[in-house]
């Protein structure tokens, strides 16, 4: 694998300690979420010589490094000095120094690409010079948040056009880092979300690379979700890894399950999604532009996309489903990348478990082939397997699930997911006794009947507030799915937390919404027609 790096900005032509009036660099402990943060004391003599003003952007330089962060003025001696300078936890690891050392501090030139910009606000469509500008400016943290707010803001309410999404895309996988793996086909595997419990991932991955295709699988962790991949994937084994490390493991082992936010791939996108998720704007384009810059930057050159569709999932329709498919299609043909889209049933959480210790139970016991393994996550990770092998020409068109099948039930998949998880650095867990959260309530049915609906954004929102993913015990475990009869009084779900005040949050919300709906057989809705 050959990774080529983003181009580093200028160095400046002096170092701080030859320039007057340096500051001493204080690391302050902030955890910022991808946004540098500065923070001068409003009676340092630079502060007011230069005519700083709060949340305006300065230039930070150092050790031969230099970073762009949004300026907080703050009165207490006890957060900077009037000689410091002090910097967020992201900001201040940038730099690579201690401490204590020198540093200057500059306002910032405004970013080149802000008449894009305003044009863009004020509804005119962007070409690809234009993205490409605003792209560099936001990877190096030129933007402030009220701009990166502005240019979500406005791409969501002008709806890019498909031209303007591909050259989005284009302009997101150009910076930051390219993996170049040297071979083809690269696959991988990638749902668009919204769905609780769907680790297919996890199961995908040692099938297609016990078959012997590469699958170097990077995921993100979880920002509004109860886990990610990556959360779940963290409870059996080290997920933050060295690029090189994960590359060692690939090549020896033709898969792994990481976090992605090491690799540096498509920086811009990670600084969006700070905007994107508080302000809950997921558009088509940003979307498509935010999945495929990924994927293109970790060198993948097919994927197999997932989009479920269902009353609560992210897509509600099949014809807005089949809008966005098209979308992915035309962009993915334009970036070279092989595209197989998938869609899929989204009206409930796949598997039973929400949390990620819940959900690793459900991966194990499904790779275990565990009589107790959710069937449907068992199916839904088949199928999609079996639409990744597709993509090895050895492999014939249709025959793919039977062949993820018989890799599954052979034990060969569990064979790989083991050798997976000890070079990634294994952790010790047990499916049968999992380490669940030390609290529990129980939500019962008030209703004789079946389980006519299940709210898949309610019951992330209970498992959330119980203390997932951040308590990796903490979650719900789901005894009923679409379907099922229960009687008045029957147990719908568990919810487990680790604090007495998370599980106080996680029963006032299943109390105002448990996410069941009881019914008679004719509610049930319509069944999900596979594509």
């Amino acid at each position: 694998m050959n990774a080529t790096p983003a181009p580093s900005p200028p160095e400046p032509t002096a170092s701080p300690e030859d320039q007057p009036f340096p500051l001493s660099l204080r690391r302050v402990a902030i955890d910022t979420y991808r946004e540098n943060v500065a923070y001068l004391h409003r009676d340092c003599e630079i502060y007011r010589a230069e005519g700083f003003q709060a949340l305006a952007k300065v230039e930070v330089r150092a050790n031969g490094r230099r970073v762009l962060a949004t300026l907080n003025v703050v009165d207490d001696p006890r957060i900077v000095r009037c000689n410091e300078i002090g910097l967020s936890l992201d900001a201040f690891a940038q730099l690579g120094v201690d401490n204590g050392h020198p540093a200057m501090v500059e306002q910032a030139e405004p970013p080149s690409s802000i008449p894009a910009l305003h044009r863009k606000i004020a509804g005119e469509r962007l070409g690809r010079d234009d993205f490409r500008a605003i792209v560099r400016d936001i990877a190096e943290h030129r933007y402030s948040k009220i701009e990166l707010t502005a240019f979500v803001v406005a791409s969501n309410q002008g709806e890019l056009d498909r031209e303007e999404v591909y050259f989005l895309t284009e302009a997101m996988a150009a910076v930051g880092q390219r993996l170049d793996w040297r071979e083809r086909p690269v696959v991988d595997k990638h749902c668009i979300g919204g769905i609780p419990g769907n680790r297919t991932s996890m199961l995908v991955v040692p099938i297609v690379a016990a078959h012997g295709m590469l699958c170097p699988k990077t995921s993100s962790r979880a920002i509004t979700s109860p886990a990610g991949t990556a959360d779940t994937m963290e409870v059996l084994a080290r997920v933050e890894l060295p690029v090189d490390a994960l590359a060692d493991i690939v090549r020896e082992h033709r898969g792994c399950l990481a976090w992605g936010g090491t690799a540096h791939l498509s920086p811009a996108d990670d600084v969006l999604i700070s905007v994107e998720r508080p302000l809950s704007i997921d558009s088509p384009g940003q979307m498509v532009a935010s999945i495929l810059s990924k994927k293109v930057a970790a060198g993948s050159t097919h994927l197999v996309l997932d989009i479920p569709v269902g009353p609560t999932a992210k897509v509600r329709s099949m014809p807005e489903a089949q809008r966005l498919r098209k979308l992915f299609e035309f962009v993915a043909a334009r970036m070279n990348l092989v595209i197989d889209v998938v869609i899929t049933d989204g009206r409930q959480p796949i598997g039973i478990g929400i949390g990620p210790v819940l959900e690793a139970r459900d991966v194990m016991r499904v790779l275990e082939n565990d009589p107790r393994a959710p069937n449907d996550l068992r199916q839904k990770a088949l199928r999609l397997a079996g639409r990744m092998l597709e993509f090895d020409p050895d492999v014939r068109g249709g025959d793919g699930f039977a062949i993820a099948r018989d890799i599954l039930d052979s034990g060969r998949a569990l064979a790989k997911m083991d050798a997976i998880i000890r070079a990634q650095g294994a952790k010790p867990f047990d499916h049968n006794a999992p380490a669940l959260a030390r609290l529990c309530f129980e939500v019962l049915a008030e209703a004789d009947g079946l389980v006519t609906g299940i709210d898949n954004l309610q019951l992330a929102r209970i498992a959330r507030v119980a203390g997932a993913p951040k308590v990796q015990g903490a979650g719900v475990d789901l005894l009923k799915k679409l379907g099922d009869p229960v009687a008045r009084g029957e147990v719908l779900y568990r919810v487990y937390a680790d604090y007495a005040a998370d599980l106080e949050f996680a029963r006032q919300a299943s109390a105002r919404a448990s996410g069941y709906t009881v019914g008679e057989a004719a509610e049930l809705s319509h069944l999900f027609v596979e594509f």
